[in-house]
């Protein structure tokens, strides 16, 4: 198969995802659709290198990676982690009940690595995906390494139906108050501008570091140069810390990246604002699929019943823990489920869900303002502390009790 070929194929298979999923309003996700077609590619006529040949080999991958999390770290506002910290506590608990949960039933059921392998994919999305998935597949263990891959694809189905349910429950109890004259602005986000998307790009302007410089040199190049520069930092400061302790220089790519962004070095989102963004998650989602190349129909009849279980005790485990702690921060059932839920599958579903729940709910426009101050924050923040920070730190660092396979 010519390279060209084999890059139209994997290219539409992505597109055809997202199709779907836009028709559908996110009820079947992209990743699921690329998922089964991946599959039924490598089950018929495609070759098992196919990603290869297309020009995404493993180290474009890992390069990508680097810059997408250290383009993650610049998106960190503390100042409005700070005004939302009821929805980082419950985001947090939640993940502490996933972790709880299915750590308890892993030993009880599977086995230790199947619990290492599982935990960060499921408080997390496609980074903790790939680093588990490489993790296994290094010491061995390919069942678990394609595991971690379906995981992530099949999460969003469970965690999109009951978010929608959640945030529809808690946008009635929230329009009856308001419509009854009882509604405080006790929301958990009272910041006027907190529904707006963190990932909008803002204006293209030097950082501060740089502000001296006219801003017509900051080219995309340069953007590169910077984004390249931290994330080799990171690595070098993993390399010097390798002899005494072991620390994955993907979770360094985000903590310098926060740092970079605070002290003036990087711009929010440098990667959207050099135009490399796009390629850059379509090479990623590329090296996930192409970890399916080992699946058989056997192997994942295998892993069905360990999936349904362990997804299904991820979600019993964050209800779990996020109602009591909401009970506890005065915030609804409803709401502290809906931020916990947020773990299952991050932007821009949370964005999507959000808005069609409210959509559904008033066409009034006032009503709708309403709504999305007290919802839209809290999922957008939950999503971020889940799926961009903790699940990424958490992958970095249960990686490596991973036990290889003997011999």
């Amino acid at each position: 198969m010519s390279q060209m070929l084999a890059l139209l194929l994997v290219i539409s298979i992505l597109y055809i995802g997202d199709v779907i999923s836009v028709k559908t309003k996110a009820w079947i996700p992209s990743v699921f659709v690329c998922a089964v077609l991946f599959l039924i590619g490598y089950w018929t006529f495609f070759p098992k290198d196919i990603v290869n040949v297309a020009g995404i080999t493993t180290p474009v991958a890992i390069m990508v990676m680097y810059l997408l999390i250290t383009n993650m770290g610049t998106l960190l506002s503390l100042k409005e982690l700070v005004r939302q910290w009821k929805t980082i506590v419950i985001s947090l608990s939640g993940i502490a009940g996933i972790t709880a949960a299915v750590f308890i039933v892993c030993m009880l059921m599977f086995d230790r690595n199947t619990a290492i392998v599982t935990i960060p994919p499921l408080v997390g999305g496609i980074v903790s995906s790939i680093i588990m998935s490489k993790g296994a597949a290094e010491a061995g263990l390919v069942d678990l390494s394609v595991f971690a891959i379906l995981i992530y694809v099949m999460q969003g189905f469970a965690g999109y139906s009951l978010t929608a349910i959640m945030l529809q429950r808690e946008g009635k109890r929230v329009l009856k108050k308001y419509r009854a004259g009882e509604w405080q602005n006790d929301d958990i986000t009272p910041a006027d501008d907190a529904h707006q998307p963190t990932t909008i790009v803002a204006e293209d302007k030097m950082p501060r570091l740089f502000s001296v410089i006219p801003t017509h040199y900051n080219t995309s190049y340069f953007k590169f140069v910077r984004l390249a520069l931290i994330s080799y930092l990171a690595y070098s400061a993993s390399m010097a810390a390798a002899p005494f302790v072991s620390i994955s220089p993907f979770v360094l790519c985000l903590l310098f990246g926060v740092a970079a962004a605070s002290f003036g070095f990087l711009e929010k989102q440098p990667l959207q604002k050099a135009n490399g963004f796009g390629f850059a998650v379509m090479a990623l989602m590329l090296f996930i699929f192409d970890t399916l190349n080992k699946a058989t129909p056997e192997m994942l009849m295998r892993l069905l019943f360990p999936m349904v279980i362990l997804i299904g005790t991820a979600i019993i485990g964050m209800f779990i823990i996020s109602w009591i702690v909401g009970k506890m921060l005065g915030v609804s059932m409803e709401m502290a489920f809906a931020i916990s839920l947020t773990a299952l599958y991050g932007f821009p579903a949370d964005y999507i869900i959000t808005n069609e729940a409210i959509t559904a709910l008033t066409k009034n426009e006032k009503e709708r303002q309403i709504l999305t101050n007290h919802m839209l924050g809290p999922m957008l923040v939950g999503g971020f502390i889940s799926v961009t920070m903790v699940s990424v730190v958490m992958a970095g660092i249960m990686v490596g009790y991973i036990t290889p396979v003997a011999g």
